[in-house]
């Protein structure tokens, strides 16, 4: 071993790129101590092949104003300064179990340092606490949903 190099089972490496590929994940980080592991795929994105459309260009305008506000609202969201983003890959839960009361609901006051929900990522479940005091204006994610690393999952204002 030299210096900060830190050997990493091969077989491991693959398994995890396999669970990329399973899930459509495009990302998992392994962190034990001071180890650290990032498998990263690059997502395929096929463009969408334009068909001619004989439409009157009022209904196109209106049709295609509804289409752009969710990602609108998106971008919105990853830039509001209360945005609450996830640290990591994972399936999100706002309970503790099924069944049970979410940690937090639209509307909420929120401490510093309370549990908003979980991320589940390696069969780890792991607390995503609240990074400032405040009121949950959104909730942007629901239970059970696949978050990737920086996506959005509440709005605290």
């Amino acid at each position: 071993m030299m210096g900060n190099f830190i050997e990493f089972d091969a077989a491991a490496i693959r398994e995890l790129a396999q669970i990329l590929r399973d899930t459509d994940l495009t990302e998992i980080e392994l962190v034990d101590g001071e180890a650290r592991l990032r498998v990263v795929r690059q997502a395929v994105v096929a463009a969408p092949v334009m068909q001619p459309v004989a439409v009157a260009a009022a209904p196109v305008a209106a049709a295609a104003a509804p289409a752009a506000t969710p990602a609108a609202a998106e971008a919105l969201d990853a830039d509001h300064p209360g945005a609450v983003t996830s640290p990591m890959v994972g399936v999100a839960y706002l309970s503790p179990e099924p069944g049970a009361a979410q940690f937090v609901a639209v509307g909420a006051k929120v401490t510093q340092g309370q549990t908003l929900l979980l991320i589940e990522a390696m069969k780890t479940f792991n607390q995503i606490k609240a990074p400032r005091a405040g009121t949950v204006t959104r909730i942007l994610v629901e239970s059970g949903m696949p978050v990737e690393y920086g996506e959005p999952l509440m709005i605290i204002e």
